[in-house]
């Protein structure tokens, strides 16, 4: 693979990442489906990008849960 080729798996996750996280902004989804979503964006990155497994444990996750303690928090303080 090209080194300046887009690699189209991490190009997904940021797909995936942006969605989680403007769900996370502007609607009302539980903590759970959070959860959920983001075990199927693990999923994928397992299946198709399995080198940056640990990538995304070390960055999505804790930046989920920061945007979630951010933002819906306060009124939903007992779901995390």
């Amino acid at each position: 693979m090209n080194p300046r080729a887009p690699d189209p798996a991490a190009e997904e996750l940021g797909r995936w990442s942006d969605r989680i996280v403007n769900q996370i902004l502007h609607s009302d989804l539980e903590w759970v489906d959070v959860a959920i979503q983001m075990e199927q964006m693990r999923d994928y990155c397992r299946e198709h990008a399995p080198d940056k497994l640990d990538a995304f444990e070390a960055i999505y996750e804790s930046r989920f849960r920061r945007i979630w303690e951010q933002w819906r928090a306060q009124t939903n303080e007992d779901e995390l």
